[in-house]
């Protein structure tokens, strides 16, 4: 859930009140030159919880893998963090600082194992009341992190979710249903949301 978009500044710490103190504000972090950059794109890309789109063949996907929620957080971090991929930009700090919020219970993974019991793909993002701020995603088997997607959609309305925020509109995520929101609507509805009571994702 990355891509190029806005700084609106730079510098501060990756501390957990910084961090939640941002997403309260609609900023997220990105390193730019080894330095924290805070990002706040416009348009943002948010996924309307009764706009996702799942094909027959996504659909077809979901009975492949089982779900699970928060089980393996590091793993799935460590999958996002892949120095392979292009574009990488999760480093060993970043990584710290989200499994602090793991740890608080600010920070969720969403995760697709497959039959043969490994971590085929998942997600993982930051929850503030009825606001899930989606980081990063993967893949190791073709369509893992969509069925990740889908299950998270799924849990966000079973659980008192409002927002899933995608942070960019990318051509993937436009076809998985995630439209563009203006930063001032962005910000109107990340106001309405960020005080309910704290999503809950799969069982307790």
């Amino acid at each position: 859930m990355a891509g190029t978009g806005e700084v609106v500044g730079v510098g501060a710490d990756l501390q957990p009140g910084t961090l939640l103190a941002a997403y309260r504000c609609g900023l997220f972090p990105m390193p730019v030159a080894n330095k924290v950059a805070w990002w706040s794109p416009d348009p943002r890309g948010v996924i309307p919880l009764d706009g996702l789109v799942v094909r027959a063949s996504l659909r077809k996907s979901c009975r492949r893998f089982e779900i699970r929620f928060g089980t393996a957080f590091d793993d799935v971090v460590a999958g996002c963090a892949d120095p392979t991929r292009p574009g990488g930009w999760i480093n060993r700090r970043m990584r710290n600082a989200y499994l602090r919020l793991h740890e608080l219970g600010w920070a969720q993974s969403v995760e697709a194992w497959g039959d043969d019991g490994e971590l085929a793909g998942g997600l993982y993002g930051v929850t503030i009341g009825g606001l899930f701020a989606g980081e990063s995603m993967f893949h190791r088997q073709r369509d893992a992190s969509k069925v990740a997607l889908v299950a998270l959609v799924e849990a966000m309305r079973a659980g008192g979710g409002r927002l899933l925020d995608v942070q960019w509109l990318t051509p993937h995520l436009a076809s998985l249903g995630a439209v563009p929101l203006s930063r001032a609507r962005y910000h109107g509805l990340l106001s309405e949301v960020v005080d309910l009571p704290q999503l809950s994702l799969g069982p307790d």
